[in-house]
């Protein structure tokens, strides 16, 4: 098992023993759990390992089984014979003090009080539906009167200027008389949160981030398009977390947004002002459409979200890795040959389409989507519609996929795997698919349509949708105390398919931050057999 390893500058006495086995509790006695330990240590060498808390509360990958036998010993484990034991504190000791909630808005006059109607495409996404963004910034060393306290306050300053050329970030969506959703253009405001933690920045849980960062630090939007949580840290860190209504905002809008909120932060003029001009995503008259389009969208009255039988079945967990670059080189070169190069993001979601299909050998098939963004398509050969659309603010996605055999995506080598992905892929990026696909919801209109790979349930076989975030901005968002440390999407949407988000990584040095929202056998197997590929993220990156 490759995995990572933490030491410190003095060795920790357990009162229990730390064993790593893929048998269950139940099936092992005390006596066989410390033989199998000790096969894995070296009798004579002593190591030391590094408490990121006093509690010596102990967190393992879910392949990594804890078994706590009362035995009092001095552990001491090899780094290359085990190389994971992220000692990380018990989440029940984060305290998240709520300072003050406001609602941020800006003062406009009567007549901008309008309504704007959603896109065919927004209407593709479910209702309703939030996914968040948070941003872990360390404690600034430009300044020296850079305290949490001051940096929510630009934050909050800088909000209010933002929302002037983004105004409808701080509307009200409303359902019509057809139940279709419009955007009340009111001046309602965006809902803002200080909060105050009482650890330090650096001993947060990156790696599975649900009972500290989605329970704690990211803000469950109640109203609105859109909510804001500022939370700082007792060593003067601040984490930034931003929920969003995607049937108005998708990944491409809120990279927008993000990075025009950091430049008036830092009185810079905006990079990007945002359009929310529907009109250029209109369908045509005829409508026309390829019949193809019924194989990837139907209509949510078609929706069936059936549950496998199987106890635990759809279990979904979350975290989040890192994934380096040099790696994600390899697999790349893995998943090519002579005759065709496959990129990164084909490359990375075949092995995932491998590894879901491994998990759930007792199925027949297995999918897999792949999120597209469709602005670079729809204004191809066109400048002055590629200007208008790379400011578009809104939805432009469509998610195809396809289905396989379980045994097919097990057996066949990587290389084929990848170039079934980039078969469903490229019908996908074309003018015409896109234009296909605003007809052919607007045939469907008033009843909303849904991603077809959404829209069954996992009887035959699991299925999992990967977004393509590679070029979402995060190293451009600096509010004036430098670029985040660290930061991820947190997208738990609560369906029975997963969702996989890569995004860079702040450094900037090609390394991927992935977001995974997977059945946990799929995560076990990924911690158990992929686990070179998948580093949990840990708090060395905050520090």
């Amino acid at each position: 098992m490759a995995h990572t390893m933490y030491f410190s500058s003095h060795p920790i006495t357990f009162s229990s023993l730390l064993l790593i086995s893929k048998v269950p509790t139940s099936h092992q006695s005390s006596l066989a759990q410390k033989q199998l330990l000790e096969k894995k240590l070296k009798p004579s060498a002593k190591y030391e390992l590094r408490s990121l808390y006093s509690g010596l509360f102990v967190q393992a990958p879910t392949s990594l089984v804890l078994l706590l036998c009362h035995l009092s010993f001095s552990l001491s484990l090899s780094q290359r014979e085990i190389r994971h034991i992220n000692i990380s504190m018990n989440t029940k000791e984060v305290e998240v003090t709520l300072i003050k909630k406001e609602v941020v808005a800006v003062q406009l006059a009567k007549n901008e009080d309008h309504w704007l109607p959603l896109s065919n495409l927004d209407l593709c996404i479910l209702h309703p539906l939030d996914f968040s963004i948070f941003l872990c910034f360390k404690k600034p060393t430009c300044k020296d009167n850079w305290t949490s306290m001051a940096m929510v306050e630009v934050l909050k300053k800088a909000l209010k200027e933002a929302l002037v050329p983004y105004y409808f970030l701080a509307g009200e969506k409303v359902p019509d008389s057809m139940a279709e959703h419009k955007l009340h253009c009111n001046n309602r405001g965006v809902d803002f949160t200080e909060a105050f933690a009482n650890i330090e920045l650096q001993k947060l849980n990156l790696n599975e981030p649900d009972e500290t960062i989605g329970c704690k630090l990211v803000p469950k939007k109640k109203n609105g398009v859109m909510a804001v949580q500022a939370t700082g840290f007792k060593c003067g860190g601040l984490v930034l977390a931003c929920t969003f209504d995607h049937q108005i905002v998708d990944a491409y809008s809120a990279g927008m947004f993000l990075v025009s909120w950091a430049e008036i932060a830092r009185s810079k003029p905006f990079s990007s002002l945002p359009t929310f001009n529907c009109a250029m995503l209109n369908p045509r008259h005829p409508i026309s459409f390829d019949p193809s389009l019924h194989n990837l969208y139907v209509p949510i009255t078609m929706f069936n979200p059936s549950n496998d039988p199987e106890p635990s079945a759809n279990h979904f967990e979350n975290r989040i890795c890192l994934v380096k670059a040099n790696i994600i080189n390899q697999l790349q070169s893995q998943a090519s040959t002579k005759e065709s190069k496959r990129t990164k993001l084909e490359s990375f979601s075949a092995l995932l389409w491998k590894i879901s299909a491994k998990s759930a050998r007792n199925k027949r098939v297995s999918k897999l989507g792949i999120v597209v963004d469709g602005r670079t398509m729809l204004s191809f050969g066109d400048k002055e519609k590629r200007s208008l659309m790379s400011s578009y603010f809104g939805n432009v996605l469509s998610i195809p996929y396809d289905s396989k055999k379980i045994d097919e995506l097990i057996e066949k080598p990587l290389s084929w795997v990848a170039n079934e992905v980039h078969g469903f892929l490229e019908g996908a990026k074309t003018k015409e698919h896109f234009l296909d696909l605003i007809d052919w919801v607007e045939a469907h209109r008033p009843v909303q349509s849904l991603a077809k790979v959404y829209s069954s349930g996992n009887k035959e076989g699991p299925a999992l949708v990967v977004s393509s975030g590679q070029h979402f901005p995060i190293s451009k968002v600096d509010f004036g105390w430098g670029k985040s440390a660290f930061g991820s999407f947190y997208f738990p949407w609560g369906g029975n398919v997963g969702y996989v988000m890569p995004i860079p990584s702040p450094s900037g040095n090609g390394d991927w931050v992935v977001y995974m929202h997977m059945l946990k056998r799929e995560l076990e197997l990924i911690e158990c057999e992929a686990a070179h590929v998948f580093k949990p993220c840990t708090s060395d990156r905050l520090k």
